[in-house]
């Protein structure tokens, strides 16, 4: 029992000795907020197997996805034959 009593009282001398140590703070970097993303729906094409090769190589080559290549593709085609038929009706 006495043994109890000195550790308290050793606890008690070592709280009162040391100064108490402040929290440090910890800093995290705010975390981008996703957009939300166009409603998608499929599409199934049938290409020959010599253009699909050229877009797989691609793909490899650029780190894109069938799938982004295919958007890129219909994104761009569709940018420069809207021009034209705007040019067209005016």
């Amino acid at each position: 029992m006495e043994d109890y009593k000195k550790k308290l009282g050793g606890l008690a001398d070592k709280l009162k000795q040391d100064p108490p140590k402040t929290p440090i703070q910890e800093v995290h970097p705010v975390k981008d907020v996703e957009e939300p993303k166009e409603a998608e729906a499929q599409l199934n094409v049938w290409i020959p197997k010599s253009l699909l090769k050229t877009m797989k190589g691609y793909g490899i080559e650029h780190d894109l996805s069938l799938k982004d290549i295919n958007i890129l593709a219909l994104q761009s085609f569709l940018k420069g034959n809207l021009k034209k038929s705007v040019e067209k009706q005016s």
